[in-house]
């Protein structure tokens, strides 16, 4: 299936956000006016951004501090609810672009410009994961992140 193992919808803009709402309400959660706000901050960054980055920008549109405490329970939430992916090695996030869809985080990143692809393989997910069945360990979110240099910075 080309570049995805699995069919999924890929969204963008309001069709992102209302598929990101639809997604965490439907998980029993509330889509409120901060939830929102951090989604559509962290939906604009092409590259992984921190809960620092986010509440900086969302503290000048506000017009009032957003502690980046808050900001990472809801990145933490959104992680849990799969509307967003970790990048682990530099401790940012990327706006899910098919939320709702469960699958393990498998990053291409890119040590110059910090650039994160993410990338679905659903054989990549079943080899490892069965390397953690082999041994009885019950993986939850397998993340495997490769470091090194993309396209644009060789």
């Amino acid at each position: 299936m080309g570049k995805h193992d699995h069919s999924h919808q890929e969204h963008s803009g309001d069709s992102l956000m209302d598929a990101a709402s639809a997604s965490l309400i439907a998980a029993g959660e509330q889509w409120t006016n901060m939830r929102a706000d951090v989604f559509e901050e962290l939906a604009r960054h092409e590259k992984p951004a921190s809960a620092y980055d986010i509440a900086d920008n969302l503290s000048a549109k506000r017009g009032k501090r957003v502690a980046p405490n808050s900001v990472y329970r809801i990145l933490d939430l959104f992680v849990t609810n799969n509307l967003a992916l970790r990048v682990e090695s530099s401790n940012a996030y990327l706006a899910n672009s098919h939320p709702g869809c469960t699958h393990d985080c498998i990053f291409l990143v890119c040590d110059d410009c910090g650039e994160a692809t993410h990338v679905d393989s659903d054989d990549v997910s079943r080899t490892v994961r069965a390397i953690a069945e082999q041994r009885n360990f019950a993986a939850r979110r397998p993340v495997i992140e490769i470091r090194g240099i993309c396209a644009s910075c060789t």
